[in-house]
């Protein structure tokens, strides 16, 4: 897998050109991914998420069954 990052500011026309390397395979199929930060969340607010989620009871038993799903798996080769 070869990985191509490039960020970008979005222009006017809200159209985004993507030069691609030489040594990728014309008719290739690719995988673009546009991700856009979300900045509307200050530090405080993420803290603040993260302290509710310890007492949010659908997350704590997500965690709990992920627990679960590797106890076995921990114990093995640990001799």
């Amino acid at each position: 897998m070869q990985i191509l990052k490039k960020e970008m500011t979005i222009p006017k026309n809200h159209e985004i050109r993507i030069k691609i390397p030489d040594n990728f395979t014309e008719n290739e199929n690719v995988e673009v991914i546009i991700i856009k930060p979300d900045k509307g969340q200050s530090y405080q607010d993420k803290i603040s998420l993260l302290k509710s989620a310890m007492k949010d009871k659908g997350y704590l038993n997500d965690i709990k069954e992920i627990e679960n799903d590797f106890t076995a798996i921990d114990l093995e080769n640990w001799n």
